[in-house]
């Protein structure tokens, strides 16, 4: 067997790759609103595309128990390819929202093959240390979230569709390097037969259920955030008059911050605990959606920015021990279908933030918007502190 570092390394390498399809239409955003006439209004709602996306792919994978029954690595592989193939369809001409949303929407279906059957490969590799393997994994998901902020600065020359093609291209190698690399792991235990109930049963564990919706309090703000960033810089930008904000690159430093604080926050919760390093992770994320106005009326760019920095690196390090506290409470054999059924229920509830804080957008002042991204983590953190795991 190969050594298990080379296999966690295969396996964050492909997870980087293949979710940088995720943001790719945010990252291109107002060339895709030049270039088809779109509404600056439509970011929200191809965000929410891929989200539909996902949902619907997560559920579908759930209920047929497709990443327990099948090889893991094969169903990374196959999505990881129809995932670029869709994504690269935006740059065919003469689209409209409604051929956008529904090329989205099938990258996102196809991306529910790619980073819950990543977390349920690495269970399959790691039992000890599980919590460190998916901090790495989700780190991974966070710097591949990001990368199309990066190319967008990167490639300022070039074309927006060499982002696009780029990111197809990621997604293609990084599903070949798992279905090459990755076989099945030594502690996956296949399903023997299609059980529809499956998803249900999972969430009679009382310490299941509760670590589950502390997940669903992070991720009410968690997407939300990400989504928006380009828009608080360019808030802020607009209040305190700056014409040299680089929003591109800050909003992938914002979100890419992450990645090192899902595996800072691994390593603190192997002295500490998993669920009290997530609990009080999730509490300063939640601070951050609460004094957020504050910060736009600080007139030092600096410290604005820092404080971003900042909320880009809680927002997420309690993810991959969120979800150590999922895997943990789920039976071994139904593992991939609980991730994955609770990354269905968590990804529903960020269409519905995403919304509320576009909504909030056109009725509130700007600067009041993000407090309202506090409610998730509250109720994420009443039942953490409810829960025995």
């Amino acid at each position: 067997m190969k050594q298990p570092k080379l296999i966690l390394l295969t396996i964050v390498i492909a997870q980087f790759f293949c979710t940088s399809l995720w943001f790719a239409g945010n990252g291109i955003i107002n060339d895709l609103i030049a270039s088809y006439n779109l509404k600056s209004t439509d970011l929200a709602h191809l965000t929410v595309a891929v989200q539909f996306g996902f949902i619907s792919g997560t559920l579908s994978f759930a209920l047929f128990t497709i990443a327990d029954r099948f090889s893991p690595s094969k169903v990374f592989f196959i999505c990881a390819l129809l995932g670029a193939l869709f994504n690269f369809g935006i740059t065919f001409h003469n689209q409209t929202i409604i051929t956008l949303l529904i090329l989205r929407f099938f990258t996102g279906f196809f991306l529910a093959g790619i980073y819950p059957v990543g977390m349920k490969i690495a269970t399959d590799y790691f039992k000890e240390g599980l919590g460190t393997s998916l901090g790495f994994l989700v780190g991974a998901l966070v710097l591949g979230t990001a990368l199309p902020h990066l190319l967008k600065d990167l490639f300022t020359n070039f074309s927006w569709q060499t982002i696009v093609i780029t990111t197809s291209s990621l997604s293609i190698f990084g599903g070949f390097l798992m279905f090459l690399l990755v076989p099945n792991g030594p502690y996956r235990k296949k399903a023997k037969k299609l059980n529809l109930s499956v998803c249900f049963d999972v969430f009679k564990n009382i310490n299941f259920k509760k670590a589950a919706f502390g997940y669903f309090g992070h991720m009410w703000e968690l997407y939300a955030f990400w989504a928006f960033v380009p828009i608080i810089l360019e808030i802020y930008s607009n209040k305190q008059q700056i014409t040299n904000f680089n929003i591109p690159l800050l909003s992938f430093l914002i979100i890419g911050i992450g990645s090192l604080a899902c595996v800072f926050g691994s390593f603190i919760a192997k002295k500490y605990g998993t669920k009290k390093t997530a609990f009080y992770i999730l509490l300063l994320s939640c601070f951050c959606c609460l004094i957020s106005p504050l910060f736009f009326s600080i007139k030092n760019e600096i410290i604005f920015v820092l404080f971003l920095l900042f909320w880009g690196m809680v927002v997420i390090a309690d993810s991959p021990l969120l979800s150590t506290l999922v895997a943990k409470n789920a039976p071994e054999k139904d593992r991939g279908t609980a991730l994955t059924i609770v990354n269905c229920l968590g990804f529903s509830i960020t269409i519905i933030s995403i919304q509320l804080i576009g909504y909030l957008k056109m009725q509130l002042s700007e600067i009041y918007i993000f407090v309202f991204l506090a409610i998730g983590p509250v109720l994420g953190l009443i039942a953490l502190r409810k829960s025995k795991a």
